[in-house]
């Protein structure tokens, strides 16, 4: 089995950067971002529990394989047959190629793509484990997902390390309609000032199914992120699982015992309330975050500092414009007193700020899944 492995770790476009600062915060090797935004990394077994189990940004991690031009299928199938397989699929393991992508390539039949990459991998497997020709190679074990991406020309071969998405932390049971995904949430918060100082309020007026609230609190007080989830390497034959519970137990030492937080979640749906009290109690945080039914319009507050994070209604979630547009002005409204809070508001309304009152200090393009969105940033003023 290799001793080191090239790492990737894939994200929505635009978070490039944060999921590289969150493996260097890791102490992981060689992280670099190419030309293309694609988060690159180096390490061994152990670097890809930790990996898995504290990216708070990033979608998935996976071994690349190998990287080669292919201009003809011949020329695809001659490289895919060329690396070392065996070394990482054992006998008897399902290797699917699970997808396939071309982009500005010779090779654009991605179908096709897929079929030979599966092909080279198959024959490869036969000779190495001594099987006649003709005679399939069983795929009964562990999973192991192959993908196969081609931009102009140049193929990367991937297995996926992860399985289901890291933004499945295993806490959230329930979800309301479009929701947000955790790991844009913790993205989102890294983009605030509120970690600075976490025993600032923190507030989300929107909460919904409470996912803001819920990723604030994890990552103030320094939970890895993936400590309640499966993940698709602890099957594999070669994988110690002792690892990654060696990797489980320090990080269970690194949770932060000593701060007190002051963070609040409201929504104006009942049912909303009661999900997020649900999903904050299955992430071990009933006790750490306030829920309480209200109406945005009605939050006040007397604290003098504070960060205020929403994800109100918008796009696919309310059809009615008008009712949209009326929302953002309430908002603009009741968040203009909070001088001395910052507050940050994702939507994909490209008129937020017309119908909020206010220009952002700072605006910053996102995607919620295929969504374009903004999140504008409102700097609070500094107390003297």
């Amino acid at each position: 089995m290799q001793k080191k492995f090239k790492l990737l770790a894939t994200s929505s476009s635009g978070l490039e950067s944060l999921v590289a600062r969150e493996l260097r915060n890791l102490e992981i090797e060689n992280v670099s971002i190419d030309d293309r935004s694609r988060v690159f990394f180096e390490g061994n077994l152990a670097t890809i529990a930790k990996a898995n189990l504290w990216l708070r940004t990033a979608d998935r991690v996976k071994i690349v394989v190998g990287e080669f031009k292919a201009r003809t299928f011949d020329e695809l199938f001659e490289n895919v047959y060329a690396l070392p397989w065996a070394e990482l699929i054992p006998f008897g393991n399902q290797f699917p190629v699970s997808k396939a992508k071309a982009v500005k390539s010779t090779l654009h039949n991605e179908p096709s793509i897929q079929s030979i990459t599966k092909k080279a991998i198959v024959k490869k497997l036969q000779t190495t484990y001594h099987r006649p020709e003709g005679v399939p190679i069983p795929e009964n074990g562990a999973k192991f997902s192959i993908e196969i991406a081609l931009h102009k020309d140049m193929a990367t071969v991937l297995i996926d390390t992860t399985g289901d998405s890291l933004f499945k932390r295993g806490y959230r049971s329930e979800k309301g309609e479009a929701p947000l995904k955790e790991n844009m949430a913790a993205s989102i918060i890294l983009l605030t000032n509120w970690l600075a100082n976490p025993r600032r309020a923190f507030v989300d007026p929107t909460c919904g199914s409470g996912t803001f609230t819920i990723e604030a609190a994890m990552l103030a007080l320094n939970m890895a992120p993936g400590m309640n989830r499966p993940f698709a390497f602890t099957a594999w034959p070669w994988f110690d699982e002792e690892i990654l519970k060696q990797e489980k137990a320090l990080a269970k030492k690194q949770i932060r015992t000593d701060l007190e937080l002051d963070i609040q979640g409201f929504d104006i749906d009942g049912k909303m309330i009661e999900i997020a009290k649900h999903n904050a109690l299955a992430a071990g945080l009933s006790d750490v975050i306030k829920y309480k039914q209200m109406r945005l319009q009605d939050f006040r507050t007397d604290k003098l500092d504070g960060v205020l994070v929403s994800n109100p209604p918008y796009g696919v979630r309310l059809e009615d414009e008008e009712a949209v547009a009326a929302l953002y002005g309430e908002m603009g409204k009741t968040f203009a007193p909070l001088e001395t809070w910052s507050k940050y508001i994702l939507t994909s309304d490209v008129a937020f700020e017309k119908h909020y009152g206010a220009k952002a200090t700072k605006k910053r393009k996102l995607y919620n899944g295929t969504l374009r969105t903004d999140l504008y940033m409102y700097f609070g003023k500094r107390m003297k």
